[in-house]
């Protein structure tokens, strides 16, 4: 007997409706648009490469819809908070119990550290950070910097630079594709930081302003 696929379109549907009426307007990085316009996208390029289709294409879609969903009730343990709530609604879509656990493993797989154990868990935690390793990083580093803010965490430039710096250099993209695409724009994004650093040091790195 053949198996009835889950709904996936009602259950993105679901998760983005709820990010973009949900979500606090303070979080101006952890946004719709970076879960619509850049963790989805991304996670479907990876896995192309990768050669995931089917039912993991389809489950790694959705553990990118709802891979932030936590914040609508909590940013600090979003993950799990974002897994109990994919849990609670996506046997209305027709999601099995094996299905949500696995979708429920990518999402933690996005918690920092990283530390995904299967090639799906590697591609999500690869396009949650897509961004590092692509020029959009100097645009919306800004949208987390002014998020970090709103929620008390403010930093002068250097202080901002420095973290941004270790942060990348700490960083390791997990999947092949990932290394050899985004690898060498991070590297450049590394040096370009380092520079920042350099030019607060020179005496304009200690005021708390966004630029």
């Amino acid at each position: 007997m053949r198996m009835t696929l889950p709904d996936y379109e009602g259950a993105k549907a679901y998760a983005l409706g709820r990010l973009e009426r949900e979500l606090a307007a303070a979080l101006t990085y952890h946004s719709l648009a970076h879960t619509r316009d850049e963790v989805l996208p991304a996670a479907e390029a990876l896995a192309a490469d990768a050669g995931v289709s089917g039912e993991a294409l389809m489950l790694l879609r959705t553990a990118a819809v709802f891979h932030d969903i936590g914040f609508v009730t909590q940013r600090e343990g979003h993950e799990a908070a974002g897994v109990s709530i994919a849990q609670a609604v996506l046997p209305g879509f027709g999601y099995r119990p094996g299905q949500m656990a696995v979708v429920g493993d990518m999402v933690m797989a996005t918690r920092l550290p990283q530390s995904p154990r299967t090639v799906l868990e590697s591609i999500l935690a690869d396009a949650d950070l897509d961004l590092l390793g692509r020029e959009a990083y100097w645009t919306r580093h800004l949208d987390l910097r002014a998020e970090w803010a709103a929620f008390g965490l403010w930093m002068t430039d250097l202080e901002w630079y420095q973290n941004q710096l270790s942060f990348l250099r700490g960083h390791t993209y997990f999947s092949l594709f990932a290394r050899q695409r985004r690898d060498p724009r991070k590297q450049d994004n590394i040096r370009r930081l380092e520079a920042k650093i350099a030019e607060c040091d020179d005496g304009g790195g200690h005021q708390p302003r966004l630029r």
